[in-house]
């Protein structure tokens, strides 16, 4: 019976835990979801409902999943100290998972997307913009997820931890697009893959947001081999940076190999690029997906 009474008091404090955590959850969706508006200046349901923007549909559609992908970080399943614990570590982890995401975009499109004005091509409807836009922050949120997860307790070494694993993803993020125009220039007479971009190629947004996501799920094997030290600062952000090239370099090499395999005898290059078959190029985006989560399971 004492049993039962410590069990069902125990049943009703996580309870109590779950409401606090999706009440959270629910209130930072909603306002990512009007973020997306106010960092552009626009009017978020005018651009969804009336003048049906499915760029600015998808751009939203990916800052949202982010956020909740960075919000399953932060959610342990455990109970903590008290209600009010759980509402203040739930509470910070969100609101600094979702200034994560933004950073993350800004930087994203400052350096990554340097040649273009992201915003005001998904406001004008670009879909192939929006979809790498989208990829880049689930992608993001993918690896913050991940250091949510390996980080422990709430502590300011916690946060400069998460930070330090977050730049070391972002420094990835912009070696990988420069990675792919640099091999774009040189199979198409040294043309921008950006402008390609802007240009609405949507078959080369979406290989190149299977890349993204790729990286971002073989980043997150990192986590199961560097150990977490609160005040190692330089060997954490070192570990992360060192395992994350290496891994880099495996997943590039395996999607070479594999996709040789899967799609023999097509050319993917000209497919892509220069016909814009968007059905291969939705195979190559599962094929670098399937990949990297197949990689990252072998790590764990």
């Amino acid at each position: 019976m004492t049993f039962l009474n410590s069990y069902e008091g125990l049943s009703f404090d996580l309870a109590i835990i779950l409401i606090i955590d999706l009440t959270i959850a629910i209130a930072l969706l909603a306002a990512m979801r009007y973020l997306q508006g106010w960092s552009v200046k626009v009017d978020s349901r005018i651009e969804l409902a009336e003048k049906d923007n499915f760029a600015f549909g998808i751009s939203t559609a990916g800052a949202v999943a982010a956020l909740g992908i960075v919000l399953t970080g932060a959610i342990t399943g455990e109970a903590a100290e008290s209600f009010l614990v759980e509402a203040i570590g739930m509470s910070a982890y969100g609101l600094f998972g979702l200034v994560l995401i933004k950073l993350g975009r800004y930087l994203h499109d400052k350096i990554a997307l340097n040649e273009i004005d992201k915003n005001a091509l998904i406001i004008k409807g670009n879909i192939s913009v929006a979809l790498v836009d989208a990829a880049a922050a689930i992608a993001t949120a993918i690896i913050i997820r991940s250091v949510l997860l390996w980080a422990e307790d709430l502590t300011l070494d916690t946060f400069i931890a998460i930070f330090s694993a977050f730049a070391v993803s972002q420094l990835m993020m912009v070696a990988l697009t420069r990675l792919r125009e640099i091999r774009y220039a040189k199979r198409n007479q040294q043309a921008s893959m950006q402008k390609a971009l802007a240009q609405g190629q949507t078959a080369l947004a979406i290989r190149h947001a299977g890349y993204m996501l790729a990286m971002a799920l073989s980043f997150n094997a990192a986590s199961h081999f560097i150990v977490y030290v609160p005040q190692a600062y330089v060997s954490n952000i070192l570990g992360w940076l060192v395992f994350s090239v290496i891994m880099l370099v495996c997943l590039s090499l395996l999607l070479k190999v594999v996709k040789k395999l899967v799609l023999a005898a097509i050319n993917l290059a000209e497919e892509v690029e220069q016909q814009h078959n968007i059905g291969i190029a939705t195979v190559e985006l599962a094929i670098s997906v399937a990949i990297a989560m197949i990689l990252t399971s072998l790590m764990a």
